[in-house]
């Protein structure tokens, strides 16, 4: 009777990975052959390397939504990768307990806020701060600012773990040379915890590139190459959403194509993460 349990729980979890398995071959074949055909009748060139997006006019040029991405991708890791990594230091090496029950849970509740809130205080709060400060409004500063908020608990339990799991002798050992518990921290501890704290911002990047809701509300949705951070942007996502519930023929297939480059950015992420984490497993 043990042995047919086994076997039934068996065949369960093997139907269960291949529903997974197929899952992700139905959505790259739906994207592939929505996508790569128009992009190919567009041309390569002239829709990764265009700059007008003008669907009526024909002209499908996506260089403006990808350099808005890039921008807005950066400037969410500038702006979260240090605070999220100094917050991890906090939390794992200098954090009192009482403090620490208390931090620890809000920035887990950072990560379950739906991306609309967080839209919503960037649209109410941010927006109208910028606006009044540097005159920024809806811009690639505001998505940045609000993406960025949205990226530290990714990179926070991620790098906190990856801290924790440094053993406690590369600690005491660099103490024990006289090194300062902030010297010992960032030139033994942090070293040896690289690939930890790398995978988390690259776990950050897929959550940055990957964002729309948030993204739409604050960035300004203008199809153009921004001249700085202080000027309307358009990104992968957002150009998606804002024109897929009217577009049809050429355009619906063009947008389409838009989700194909941003799926392949995505993949070369997730493939940037395993390299990261083999090579840690390595070490």
């Amino acid at each position: 009777m043990n042995k047919l349990k086994e076997k039934i729980m068996q065949v369960v979890f093997a139907m269960c990975a291949c529903a997974s398995i197929l899952s992700v071959a139905l959505i790259c074949l739906f994207m592939l052959t929505g996508g790569v055909p128009a992009m190919l009748e567009i041309g390569i060139g002239n829709f990764l390397g265009g700059t007008s997006w003008k669907p009526l006019e024909g002209l499908f040029g996506i260089l403006p939504m990808i350099i808005g991405s890039v921008y807005v991708t950066a400037g969410a890791l500038i702006i979260g990768v240090p605070i999220g990594l100094l917050c991890a230091v906090f939390l794992a090496r200098f954090c009192p307990k009482k403090a620490y029950k208390v931090i620890k849970p809000a920035v887990e509740l950072l990560a379950g806020i739906p991306s609309i809130v967080y839209g919503f205080f960037g649209l109410v709060v941010i927006v109208p701060f910028l606006r009044d400060t540097i005159g920024a409004g809806k811009s690639v500063l505001a998505a940045s600012i609000i993406l960025g908020i949205m990226v530290l608990p990714t990179i926070i339990s991620v790098s906190e773990s990856a801290i924790r799991a440094v053993p406690d002798s590369y600690y005491e050992g660099a103490l024990a040379l006289g090194a300062t518990k902030e010297r010992s921290i960032f030139r033994a501890v942090l070293p040896a915890a690289r690939s930890g704290i790398m995978a988390g911002v690259v776990l950050g990047i897929g959550r940055v590139i990957g964002e729309t809701m948030a993204v739409v509300m604050v960035a300004g949705n203008q199809a153009i190459i921004p001249g700085g951070i202080t000027e309307g942007v358009r990104t992968l996502t957002a150009n998606v959403v804002l024109e897929m519930a009217y577009a049809e023929g050429r355009h619906q297939e063009a947008l389409i194509a838009t989700a194909v480059v941003l799926f392949v950015f995505i993949l070369m992420i997730n493939l940037c993460f395993s390299l990261i984490k083999r090579k840690g497993g390595d070490k």
